[in-house]
């Protein structure tokens, strides 16, 4: 999955001519929020459009399982804000009370307590006090909430990473109760055959707790089971868009996954995302389940995730031209042979317009995404790879609304400002569509090698290895030929903009003092880091400092081509033999500590822009339109109230 980056005005894509659409709605915090806009809606048949409304509808209804993962007492901090918002009778200009309102987005956005990217607990700036006199005023009052809400000793985290403590017990996230770490990986190395060539991915689906009688054991996420009132009206719509589906192979495949809701059987998910797969033919697609594992300080369990989405036909062609030479990627990667998947199978990638955003994908979403994630599902039947277009090109417009920008601040020279602002954009894109449609689904690992081999370190590892596979390929002769990289040059702005970003914009996002802890950014920053050590000699990345102010500049872009083929290499190695203890180096080595004064610095820089450096999203509403008591059409209806929405939500389609 790939997750923008720090949002910068690259331009290379505007906004569209005419009109007066406004993509930023608010702003609050270190966060900004959009709305982004559905290109090809209006061209739907009917039939077309019932199906997304009620996938949509499905999606919804999944909000409140992630809030109650994220932490067990989010959902009750969420009721008591909205008690506040709706409650009559409070002073909306009382002093104290537009830092509660802050409080109040930033969870909101963050599905909790926790932030949503640095996974630390969120703390209003009120006083408790008045915090205490809303709750009074709204009927809600609740001192143990306030103490969870403001004792910083409190779930502080949503995910440790504290790897010298037991991250099980010492994380908020609602996946373990009353077990340790050793207790849960002795569970499941009880019951996990690592011999099992199509191996079920154990826990995904499940919370661990203890029993009274002291034993160990899994408690599923089901219909009859936990959060069985919001999977039941997730059901409901599946049922109605599989009514409405476009072919055979989606009905079939809504059919699974409901059967797997009901039942917990992870067998069906995997029957499921087989049939899934071969979906290349719909118009309209999406994501339902419990999906990616980073949340997890384990890796195993997943977060709720949906997503509705429809085709970009003509954006799509580069895609399709990428998996059409899928075979040859594969063939002439730089990693060792045993590690390459002799044929590649089912390689589907397009370019998709977003409709529908929730659970772990609401409000901030990823930008690419390639599924399923089961390795042996993808090397014999294939997998989806998507970049979403109208989400990165909202990045793109919002920035331009800004009057500043992080590539005018942080990139050396003139010339590399042009270089970007030429090829930025559609560097940028083509690497996230390697990333995600090649990346992700190359390589394999050896027999007898766990999925689960890599741990807490499984995420970043995993990034970094697709992000690697995309930037070494950026700059292969191939892309032009293929008709995809437009100048043989255009690669440079990539490779520029990834080194400037890894080793010092993106830790804009970071507090200072903190470590540098999510996945994607650790990704980053490894690549970056070990490129710059490992090319220090040569000067492949150069650190300069020019009135004060540091930057790092590529000399070198043959050479760090060739660093990425070696980081490559070693981080497919890693993967394939399962060789836990090389990649805890690389992460714990390259990953993770931020230098304090570089770190000072670019926060003050950064500071000075006046930008958000996190952003996130509100949905359109697809409103039925009824005539004569039949519905006629679905309106995409783009409204511009983030608060209105998220207490629109928890009305409509709280089950919990």
């Amino acid at each position: 999955m790939m997750i923008a980056g720090v949002a910068a005005a690259l331009s290379g894509c505007e906004a569209p001519k005419g009109e007066n659409f406004k993509y930023t709605i608010d702003s609050f915090a270190d966060l900004k929020v959009m709305r982004y806009q559905i290109p090809g809606w209006e061209n739907l048949t009917l039939q077309q459009k019932e199906y997304a409304y009620h996938l949509a509808e499905a999606a919804k209804y999944g909000r409140d399982i992630l809030w109650d993962q994220n932490c067990k007492e989010n959902l009750r901090v969420r009721h008591a804000l909205e008690a506040i918002l709706e409650a009559d009778g409070i002073d909306r200009e009382a002093p104290g009370y537009a830092d509660f309102l802050v409080y109040a987005k930033r969870v909101f956005f963050s599905n909790g307590i926790h932030h949503h990217y640095a996974e630390d607990k969120i703390f209003p700036a009120c006083e408790r006090s008045y915090f205490a006199s809303l709750m009074e005023q709204a009927g809600v009052a609740d001192e143990g909430l306030l103490e969870i809400i403001y004792n910083p000793a409190i779930y502080p985290q949503r995910r440790s990473t504290d790897t010298a403590g037991d991250i099980v017990k010492e994380s908020a996230v609602n996946f373990y109760e009353g077990v340790t770490r050793e207790e849960v990986e002795k569970y499941y190395a009880g019951i996990v055959d690592p011999k099992d060539p199509h191996p079920v991915s154990y826990g995904l689906n499940t919370k661990v707790v203890k029993g009274a009688d002291g034993k160990v054991k899994e408690l599923a996420w089901k219909v009859g089971g936990i959060y069985s009132p919001a999977i039941e009206k997730i059901c409901e719509e599946l049922a109605k868009a599989r009514e409405v589906a476009e072919n055979d192979i989606q009905r079939r495949a809504l059919g699974l996954l409901i059967e797997y809701y009901n039942t917990g059987d992870l067998r069906k998910w995997d029957e499921f995302n087989i049939e899934w797969v071969k979906d290349t033919i719909g118009t309209v697609d999406f994501i339902n389940g419990f999906i990616e594992d980073y949340n997890d300080p384990l890796g195993r369990k997943a977060s709720w995730e949906g997503y509705v989405n429809i085709k970009d036909f003509e954006a799509s062609r580069r895609t399709e031209t990428l998996s059409a030479n899928a075979q040859w990627f594969e063939d002439n990667s730089p990693v060792d042979p045993r590690f390459k998947k002799a044929t590649v199978k089912g390689v589907s990638a397009k370019v998709i317009n977003a409709v529908c955003l929730s659970g772990d994908s609401y409000p901030s979403t990823p930008i690419g995404i390639n599924l399923p994630n089961a390795d042996w599902i993808r090397k014999e039947h294939g997998s989806k790879s998507v970049t979403i277009a109208n989400i990165t090109h909202t990045y793109d417009y919002a920035a331009q609304e800004m009057p500043t920008s992080t590539l005018a601040e942080f990139a050396y020279n003139k010339k590399e400002v042009e270089m970007a602002k030429k090829w930025g954009t559609i560097a940028d894109e083509i690497h996230t569509d390697l990333h995600e449609c090649l990346g992700h689904g190359s390589g394999q690992l050896l027999p007898g090698v766990s999925t689960t081999a890599m741990g807490e370190y499984a995420s970043a590892l995993e990034e970094a290895r697709a992000d690697l596979f995309g930037l070494y390929y950026t700059a292969d002769p191939k892309m032009v030929e293929l008709g995809i990289m437009p100048d043989p040059e255009a690669y440079k702005a990539e490779y520029a903009g990834y080194i400037r970003n890894g080793l010092m914009v993106q830790f804009t996002r970071v507090e200072p003092g903190r470590p540098n802890t999510e996945a994607h950014m650790q990704n980053r920053k490894l690549i970056a880091e070990w490129c710059y050590e490992k090319g220090a000699a040569d000067k492949v990345i150069e650190k300069k400092v020019r009135d004060g102010k540091t930057y790092f500049v590529v000399n070198d872009y043959k050479k760090l081509r060739a660093l990425f083929a070696e980081l490559l290499a070693e981080i497919q190695r890693i993967k394939s033999e399962g060789d836990y203890e090389a990649g805890k180096n690389l992460i714990e080595t390259y990953a993770v500590h931020i230098d304090p004064e570089l770190h000072k610095e670019v926060l003050e820089r950064y500071k000075a822009l006046n930008l958000k450096p996190y952003g996130g999203f509100i949905n359109p509403d697809i409103v039925p339109v009824v005539k004569d008591g039949s519905v006629v059409d679905y309106e995409a209806v783009y409204t511009d109230d983030y608060l209105a929405q998220m207490l629109k939500y928890g009305k409509e389609y709280g089950t919990l």
